[in-house]
């Protein structure tokens, strides 16, 4: 089926080719057509608008619009739900997600995971369930060299000791069998010293750490056990930990909720305080959570992305290096795109493990029984609930078929669908509504960027 998708965004007409990827900036004059376009012919649609355009530029416009279509860059058809890249696609784990602690030092107000111990007992993984994790890894990795592991929580630094130790056993096992692991670890900053950051900054590929912007927005969502804010506690380490990483990856990522909808303030907040690359995500919960978004509240979420992407662009241009997660995409469809047809991979190619060496489809499944796929010390795997999950793709979901963003979101997160639609096929419609905003706020980003570079040719 083919599918275009145009909008207008801060004075810019781009339309997206959904089959193809191929994105267009374009005059009003084809912005106008292309509602026209499939259903009248030529003459008819420079009637319609011809008391609106000048009529040789109607015409200079249709042609090229057709010649865009005669060479697969718009209307083009979609050839990869039976291309055998997707349908032949090897079914290996590339990555955990370690729960190295269900238990935390801060008591967040909108924790999906139950201040972290994700509505169980408080518990920390020893060192054997985390070693079989990782063996686990290396086993069912099939020819795949780079492997990722991330030791979450809760909070993992409060299991320091074993962290160390299962990065360099990791390091050991997959050495011998010609791999290699990729350790990132997630963090609240709190238990951060100057022995704990030397050694994240030179054995850990990534470090995410959690911050949610502006002092008094951080303190009232993320305060410490004794109910104080943490902001100043965590804001200095975090600044030594990312001076030290040089030119290695990290995050600072944040939650909005609906006590800050001004997100946008504590994006650039961070970058205030030197965080380059950072993160600020919609916080995720039923409305009986008084932080929780609602649908009343998108038109000014929407705002707030379309005002941050109107700054974020001008600053790129500047030559800021601010990156905002969100706002980074790939124009390339390429080979990639059989990637972004299953998304994160959760319950084959992406799994949880917990301190019981349980093992979850992700993170945000862990205490749900219904979606447990085994136990690392009974080396039982339900294939049922994993075969579940390697038939959720976009072509899979009513939805994300006839969605033109779904090569960019790949049909959304598993967890949000089930949870709050209890199936697993109808994405979270909140989530999607964002995305889409989020997506056509980066593509205006790069289409202002490459405006700019012409102007400046």
């Amino acid at each position: 089926m083919s599918m275009i998708h145009k909008f207008r965004l801060h004075g810019i007409n781009i339309v997206v080719d959904v089959n193809s990827g191929a994105v267009h900036v374009v005059d009003n004059e084809a912005f106008d057509i292309l509602d026209y376009y499939k259903e009248k012919n030529q003459k008819h649609v420079i009637e319609i608008l011809s008391s609106k355009y000048d009529k040789e530029k109607l015409k200079e416009a249709y042609t090229e619009i057709q010649n865009l279509e005669n060479e697969g860059l718009l209307y083009s058809k979609d050839d990869y739900q039976y291309n055998p890249s997707f349908t032949n696609r090897e079914h290996v784990v590339k990555a955990l997600c370690l729960h190295v602690a269900h238990d935390c030092n801060l008591k967040c107000k909108y924790c999906f995971a139950s201040q972290g111990n994700f509505n169980g007992d408080a518990k920390l993984m020893d060192i054997e369930i985390g070693k079989k994790a990782l063996e686990f890894l290396v086993q069912n990795s099939g020819n795949r060299k780079n492997l990722e592991v991330d030791f979450f929580g809760g909070e993992p630094l409060m299991n320091w000791e074993v962290v160390k130790e299962l990065v360099d056993y990791g390091n050991k096992i997959a050495s011998e069998k010609g791999k290699r692991f990729r350790f990132t670890i997630t963090t609240n900053g709190v238990l951060l010293d100057d022995e704990k950051i030397d050694y994240i900054n030179k054995y850990m590929h990534n470090v995410v750490l959690s911050l949610d912007g502006r002092k008094e927005i951080n303190d009232k969502m993320r305060p410490t056990l004794n109910d104080k804010g943490s902001y100043d506690l965590i804001v200095p380490k975090f600044q030594k930990l990312v001076d030290g990483r040089k030119d290695k990856y990290y995050y600072v990522r944040g939650t909005f909720t609906r006590e800050n909808i001004d997100f946008s303030r504590d994006v650039l907040h961070f970058a205030d305080l030197g965080f380059e690359l950072n993160s600020v995500e919609p916080v995720v919960d039923s409305e009986d959570n008084p932080y929780a978004l609602r649908e009343e509240d998108l038109p000014k979420v929407f705002q707030e992305y379309e005002k941050l992407a109107l700054e974020y662009a001008n600053r790129k241009i500047n030559g800021d290096k601010l990156t905002f997660f969100h706002f980074v995409i790939d124009l390339n469809q390429g080979p990639c795109v059989i990637k972004r047809l299953v998304g994160c991979g959760a319950g084959t190619e992406y799994l949880a493990i917990t301190p019981e060496g349980d093992i979850y489809p992700c993170h945000q499944f862990v205490g749900n029984e219904d979606f447990k796929l085994g136990n690392l010390l009974t080396n039982n795997i339900d294939l049922d609930k994993v075969d579940q999950f390697r038939d959720l793709h976009v072509y899979s979901k009513d939805e994300c078929k006839k969605c033109w963003a779904k090569f960019y979101c790949s049909g959304g997160c598993h967890a949000n669908a089930y949870n709050f639609n209890k199936d697993l096929k109808k994405p979270y419609k909140l989530g999607c509504e964002m995305q889409k905003k989020r997506i056509e706020c980066a593509l205006m980003i790069q289409a202002k960027i490459m405006l700019e570079g012409d102007k400046n040719d």
